[in-house]
């Protein structure tokens, strides 16, 4: 493995870097020395095959800059010979390894799906002579990397701007002794309603080819589903039998690696495993010749037993004639039915007699109401539905709640943020396209605001407290709802703003930069406590007025920044 040295101005250790039982290393070191090279090399076009591909790197750059990696951090804290003192102490980690480690690490990031063969995608191997470029995934790992580290990458900029980037990455927690992955039913919960998606996710008919962009937002979308029709067997007395909400066992795996944290196909069929073990998908067939070989993975665990759908063993095939589909039970705890309009058809090989919601992969908007269309053509057919989101949105919807035709996407939000019902609506058109969290924090830090400023007039309008007056009922009041801000300014920091927080944003890396050494100053001076990346409640009681007015007004930046990209981003999709 690679020899680990962590130079201080005191003593210099090295170690070899720490492995789990399966000989991998643990995932932070492994997503901390991939950004770290990435950072490293100089991504550029390269040749290969009589192609160019850009932003990326060759097997001698990455074995090469690996032999001798260097990353320098910061961490400000207490002096320990003078406590008062706020100290900055910066490690500088170096890696070194051979080139055949190298290679084998290489090989590890791309089982995890942070890089791939920018000649071949599908491949699975880190040749010799390969050219490779970043991920998705391997993007986002890359952008908190900086972010978190405060490291100047403008020479990564092209590459952000040029390539999809993860927004919705599954971070699953790990147990910190072996760092395997920690299985629960609210874990497996979460990643199955994130890998199924909020509604079943067929590809749309599309008129022209997809753009990289267009591909992959219609992946993360969830799993890509088909409807496979089982021919009829008349000796055996079967009948054709169709399986709805299908899926290739492979897709499932590869779908895993790309949108989720697991680290190899190994870990993704033991998540897969455990959605059969949770009664949440089921094999429909396996036609694999019968000398063909078969990895199969096979989970425990306890079962609560009487009809629950859970199962004290799981097991998942991995071959690539394996066919699984979404169980009833799966189909409810993704909720499909109740986030779906009555009647909508959730797969092309529905009735075509009643004619439903129109999927848009650009407006987001759905019917409502089912319509029977008889013979003729779609054009003949008079549908009476409601308004959808994109017609409320446009401007020319109705020039009595518009003010006119030429208005802008920001006049469009704030009219949609100021009206419940539209804002109920592009909640929704939000939530399908993974990024409801913008809404929600524009929203959370609205009221935060408004719930300040009583507090700061009503504290105004109050004469000053005598001596003897400290505990008042009124003055007990003002301290616990000062209380309650203060706490509540953090809630939204853990549930928005923190690393791999349920909610993260996508925002500016100088504006994560600056909340993130605010908070580090404030929680060290007030605590003597290097700050974690997450407030403790603790840590939050210690902070003044004057510290959450600083914050208040760091959070304005961010909303202001939140709601550009939503009207840049969001508003255009449902509008056109």
């Amino acid at each position: 493995m690679p020899t680990v040295a962590e130079p201080d101005p005191q003593a210099t250790s090295s170690h070899m870097m720490k492995t789990t039982k399966r000989g991998r290393p643990y995932l932070k070191d492994t997503l901390d020395l991939f950004a770290t090279l990435i950072v490293s090399l100089q991504l550029g076009p390269h040749k290969q095959f009589f192609r160019t591909f850009p932003h990326s790197f060759s097997t001698d750059e990455a074995a090469q800059n690996l032999a001798s990696l260097k990353f320098s951090q910061s961490n400000r804290g207490p002096d320990p010979r003078e406590p008062s003192r706020v100290v900055t102490t910066t490690t500088t980690t170096t890696f070194s390894m051979t080139r055949d480690m190298a290679k084998a690490m290489c090989q590890h990031f791309m089982d995890a799906r942070l890089i791939e063969n920018a000649t071949d995608p599908t491949s699975n191997l880190f040749k010799d002579r390969g050219t490779y470029q970043l991920t998705p995934k391997g993007l986002h790992v890359l952008e908190r990397f900086i972010s978190k580290n405060g490291i100047n990458a403008d020479h990564l900029q092209p590459v952000f701007s040029s390539q999809p980037i993860c927004i919705k990455l599954l971070h699953l927690e790990r147990r910190s002794s072996d760092d395997e992955i920690i299985v629960t039913q609210s874990v497996i919960t979460a990643l199955f309603r994130r890998f199924v998606g909020r509604a079943p996710n067929y590809s749309p008919p599309v008129d022209k080819p997809l753009d990289i962009f267009q591909k992959y937002n219609e992946r993360s979308k969830g799993i890509t589903l088909n409807d496979m029709t089982e021919r009829a067997q008349p000796l055996l007395g079967k009948a054709a039998q169709v399986h709805k909400h299908c899926f290739a066992a492979v897709a499932a795996l590869e779908w895993l690696c790309d949108f989720t944290s697991v680290v190899g196909r190994e870990e993704a069929a033991e998540m897969a495993a455990q959605f059969v073990r949770f009664g949440l998908i089921t094999l429909v067939s396996d036609k694999r010749k019968n000398n063909d070989s078969a990895i199969i993975f096979t989970v425990r665990g306890s079962a609560p037993g009487g009809n629950s759908p859970v199962s004290q063993q799981g097991e998942f095939r991995c071959t690539a004639k394996a066919i699984y589909k979404v169980t009833d039970e799966g189909r409810r705890l993704a909720h499909w039915e109740s986030s779906r309009p009555l009647g909508v058809q959730d797969s092309p090989a529905a009735s075509s007699t009643n004619l439903t919601t129109v999927r848009s992969s650009e407006d987001g908007s759905v019917d409502s109401n089912s319509t029977e269309v008889k013979k003729g053509s779609l054009s003949d057919a008079k549908i009476h539905r409601r308004i959808s989101l994109a017609e409320k949105l446009n401007a020319n919807y109705d020039a009595g709640e518009k003010k006119n035709s030429k208005e802008s996407n920001t006049d469009r939000l704030r009219y949609i943020l100021e009206e419940p019902g539209l804002r109920s609506l592009f909640r929704e058109f939000l939530r399908g396209n993974f990024c409801e969290e913008n809404l929600s924090f524009w929203l959370d830090v609205q009221d935060f605001k408004k719930k300040f400023n009583i507090t700061s007039s009503a504290m105004a309008a109050t004469p000053a407290t005598r001596p003897g007056n400290r505990n008042t009922p009124g003055q007990a009041a003002m301290e616990r709802h000062h209380e309650s801000l203060i706490n509540t300014a953090f809630v939204i920091y853990n549930t928005y703003l923190a690393p791999s927080s349920q909610c993260e944003l996508n925002i500016d890396h100088g504006l994560r930069n600056e909340l993130v050494k605010y908070l580090e100053e404030v929680v060290t001076s007030l605590t003597g406590k290097t700050f974690q990346g997450r407030v403790e409640p603790e840590q939050a009681n210690a902070f003044n007025a004057t510290q959450l007015q600083t914050m208040i007004r760091l959070y304005e930046r961010i909303q202001v920044h939140v709601f550009r990209l939503m009207a840049t981003d969001s508003v255009p999709k449902v509008s056109c």
